[in-house]
């Protein structure tokens, strides 16, 4: 059985082989895509005031330490360059499939690295100021960064976080939680509580339910302009 995912925040300074980095952009490109148009990119970020930038977005400095930094880009640029139908390109279709191509090409990199005894970890932050990173790395329309990853040689080993009970998250044929999800839920902040109240490091007092609430009554003030960076890149074209 493959072991659980753990994310990876501190790394040693050893450094990533650069036919180790190939092997991993090799998987990454043969990752399923959309239709075979391989509608993503992947920029390695190596300039270390770039790299601060990124760090500086996403508001986690160990994104400026150590492991290598790579951005998942939904890319239909290519693509635009070589049919002259820019418009249908940025559609809310062609912008789906680019980011769904990213995301798997994401995970798949994840997977052989862990595979390969590397730790990962897959940074959402990097959109906290969606058009500051599109500035900084210079992307042409009908482009947009999607997710960043951390890969390096693991520097901890982080307790396993426990996920929901698989009767809440699987279903068969139709959408259908459990007649005891609430129960189930209770059950499980429990287990959450523990969880946060014994772990290695940042101890606190957390549940579920409460993670649930918090995270749905703030959003990061940058965030709001999602919506205005994935228009001005060229995507959900009015019609499409």
């Amino acid at each position: 059985m493959t072991q659980p995912h753990r994310s990876i925040r501190q790394f040693t300074t050893e450094k990533l082989t650069d036919a180790e980095i190939s092997d991993l952009i090799d998987v990454a490109q043969h990752t399923a895509t959309s239709h075979y148009l391989q509608s993503m990119s992947v920029i390695h970020i190596t300039d270390p005031h770039l790299r601060a930038a990124i760090a500086g977005i996403s508001k986690q400095q160990y994104i400026n330490q150590n492991g290598e930094l790579f951005i998942f880009i939904a890319d239909q640029y290519r693509a635009s360059l070589s049919a002259a139908l820019g418009h249908h390109l940025g559609s809310f279709d062609k912008f789906l499939q680019a980011a769904s191509d990213a995301l798997l090409a994401t995970q798949n990199v994840v997977t052989a690295a862990e595979a390969k005894g590397f730790g990962t970890v897959i940074l959402g932050s990097i959109l906290n100021d969606p058009k500051q990173l599109i500035d900084l790395l210079a992307l042409p329309k009908f482009t947009f960064p999607i997710c960043g990853l951390l890969v390096g040689h693991p520097d901890q080993t982080p307790q396993l976080k426990p996920r929901l009970p698989q009767a809440t998250v699987f279903f068969e044929n139709t959408y259908a939680l459990p007649s005891d999800y609430d129960q189930q839920l209770a059950a499980y902040d429990d287990i959450i509580r523990d969880y946060y109240a014994t772990r290695d490091t940042n101890r606190r007092e957390e549940t579920f339910s409460h993670l649930l609430a918090a995270s749905a009554a703030v959003t990061p003030a940058k965030r709001s302009e999602l919506f205005a960076a994935v228009k001005a890149q060229g995507f959900l074209s009015a019609g499409y």
